[in-house]
């Protein structure tokens, strides 16, 4: 029987719904003081990646830790350095050969307006997509490994809280501010859809670096009011300028591709569902 598939970061919204929909073939390992049963990670030190890869040697390991909050990167960086570049610095360091790594990306390294492939430049505007950046160069110089940009991912969460569909449900539920920021335009999928993709590009020998697309880009506000029909909810929106917000927001950011055929395909909009 083969080894399970180590999934670093079972909290965030990717990979909480691998962990969901491939439990069988999936070891999940969540951030430090996560209330979830899943076992913690140690990222800090090397000794416990050590004894870790030593115990089991992993086939593929889907890396999906990270700090992901615009505004946290920006007041602490250094924290944030830590935890997003420093964590893959340790583990390349330990990583056996043999392991093939598939790291989960974001189109936070673009900003600007445009629509971007894999052979366009990064161009991040905070500092939360620099150290993705970071990340990404180190990994791509390591053979039989694999960089997914993945773009935003609607659906559940591991707390009810995160990710645009339980926020916006969350904060509604709770009477709290709804700020929406209506010239943000990103690539907006469901979550289901880019997990498949995920585990199919992760069990492929594709390489190197890969985006995963959706048909269009959405206005987030127009997102909103979308899964806010679907909640059957009618929230207090708060709409706003991505110019007026203390942190870093994206303009119009769609991710493109070079590569055809099905793992080249784009998944379908949320909007288009």
């Amino acid at each position: 029987m083969s080894p399970p598939i180590l999934l670093f970061g079972a909290t965030s919204l990717p990979g909480y719904n691998l962990a969901r929909l491939f439990p069988k073939i999936m070891q999940p390992f969540v951030p430090p003081k996560s209330k979830s049963p899943w076992p913690t990670l140690n990222l800090e030190d090397s000794a416990w990646l050590k004894a870790l890869f030593s115990a089991s040697t992993p086939q593929l390991l889907i890396y999906c830790h990270a700090v992901c909050d615009v505004g946290k990167c920006e007041a602490t960086p250094d924290w944030a350095r830590e935890i997003n570049v420093g964590h893959i610095h340790r583990l390349l360091d330990t990583l056996p050969d043999t392991t093939r790594l598939v790291y989960i990306s974001s189109d936070h390294v673009f900003g600007g307006n445009g629509t971007y492939n894999e052979e366009s430049l990064p161009c991040p505007i905070s500092f939360y997509g620099q150290t993705r950046v970071e990340a990404e160069q180190l990994i791509l110089q390591r053979a039989n490994s694999l960089v997914l940009r993945a773009p935003l991912a609607i659906g559940p969460s591991h707390n009810g809280r995160t990710g645009h569909l339980d926020w916006l449900a969350y904060r509604h539920r709770r009477g709290l501010p709804i700020t929406i920021i209506d010239d943000e335009f990103r690539s907006a999928v469901w979550v289901d859809d880019l997990a498949a993709r995920i585990m199919n590009l992760a069990q492929s020998e594709e390489t190197s670096l890969r985006h995963i697309t959706a048909t269009r880009a959405v206005c987030r506000l127009a997102l909103a009011n979308f899964l806010a029909q679907r909640l059957n909810i009618a929230p207090a929106l708060k709409i706003a300028s991505r110019h007026q917000q203390p942190a870093p927001h994206l303009g119009r950011v769609e991710l493109a591709t070079v590569y055809k055929g099905d793992l080249g395909q784009a998944l379908p909009s949320v909007l288009d569902i």
